[in-house]
């Protein structure tokens, strides 16, 4: 094996030198930390017929798509995404809204936060600290405390389960305490399979060496939707690589067609994450689909979900595509921590 595949822990301290991959592994601990700040709180249950609106960007935004898939047909009121300025035009006093920054100077959740207050709906903040854990201390709203020092991202577990939990104070979903504890059990035997100490073809190593000088498309459908995206995000900042997401089965009535001039553009790959419990069909759409993308060459790879329950496969996938897409790093040889290009955007729009 030649040292630009070597992914031993000496390699991979090499290229991450702030040691991001320590806190992707910590995330057993995150979640189990989680539940403690969100019960520290001091949050009321309050029953809200409007459901639940998870407001945020990026990597703050996530844990909310997380959570509904993992709540699946256990939610009972809506919970939706408000990614941007604005909230749903239909939000009222009977809705809670919960505004997730892990800087808490995110400037579109600040403006999410500011028509919630106006509307006078149930609000919940999670953040570190920043402009928005100020103006809701000021105004009495609750803040759940996420430690700092990470990169937003790899607070995922803490955004997770503040969703969650916030879901089930609300009444939009089930509380599932216990479901959390037995995942971060089951995310612990997988860290020790898939980290840094595991042999060189493990499933994130392997998987990373795969699509490595390739432009990947991962594909969910259900559970496994979220995920998908996730993985396209991680793939984005910390490999620094173009990488796309779509949910089946809506990706075979369009973007399957694409694929029939992919190799003549460069060098595509297909990563399909599957779960036991999807519908038939859509499983056997995740095979046939496969199969006609890799007789136009394109490298594929199916991923399947490990666990009993939603909670515990939905982590399964969450950590293989966090240490996966930090192993595609190593290998570009660049620094999973550095993100200059989405700052340098937020200082040109801080100056205009």
């Amino acid at each position: 094996m030649s040292p630009a595949t070597e992914l031993s822990p000496t390699a991979i301290k090499a290229v991450d030198p702030s040691a991001q991959v320590d806190d992707i592994l910590a995330l057993p601990e995150h979640l189990r930390d989680a539940l403690w700040r969100v019960q520290s709180a001091g949050l009321r249950p309050r029953d809200c017929q409007g459901g639940l609106v998870v407001a945020g960007m990026g990597g703050s935004s996530i844990g909310g798509a997380l959570a509904r898939a993992v709540l699946g047909d256990r939610a009972s009121r809506p919970i939706v995404l408000a990614r941007g300025y604005a909230l749903p035009s239909w939000i009222e006093t009977d809705s809670t809204v919960l505004c997730v920054s892990y800087s808490g100077e995110t400037e579109e959740t600040l403006a999410a936060y500011d028509a919630a207050r106006a509307l006078g709906a149930n609000i919940v903040v999670v953040t570190t600290g920043g402009q928005l854990a100020e103006q809701a201390r000021q105004d009495g709203v609750p803040v759940v405390p996420v430690p700092g020092g990470f990169q937003p991202r790899a607070a995922i577990g803490y955004l997770l389960v503040s969703a969650l939990e916030v879901a089930a104070l609300c009444g939009a979903g089930e509380g599932l305490h216990s479901e959390i504890d037995v995942a971060a059990a089951h995310a612990e035997q997988l860290a020790r399979r898939w980290g840094p100490d595991a042999p060189e073809d493990s499933a994130a190593k392997a998987l990373a060496r795969g699509l490595h000088g390739t432009i990947p498309q991962i594909a969910g459908a259900g559970l496994t939707a979220p995920v998908a995206y996730r993985w396209k995000t991680q793939i984005n900042e910390n490999a620094k690589l173009p990488a796309f997401a779509a949910e089946l089965p809506e990706m075979d009535h369009n973007e399957i067609v694409g694929w029939e001039q992919a190799t003549r553009l460069g060098s595509f790959s297909a990563v399909f994450l599957d779960d036991s419990d999807l519908h038939p069909r859509v499983r056997q759409r995740i095979e046939l689909t496969r199969g006609l993308i890799a007789s136009r060459g394109g490298a594929t790879f199916r991923i399947d979900t490990e666990g009993e329950t939603r909670m515990e496969r939905l982590i399964s996938v969450l950590l293989l595509g966090d240490l996966m897409s930090l192993y595609l790093a190593v290998l570009a040889g660049v620094d999973p921590a550095n993100v200059e290009t989405l700052e340098s955007l937020k200082l040109a729009l801080a100056g205009g």
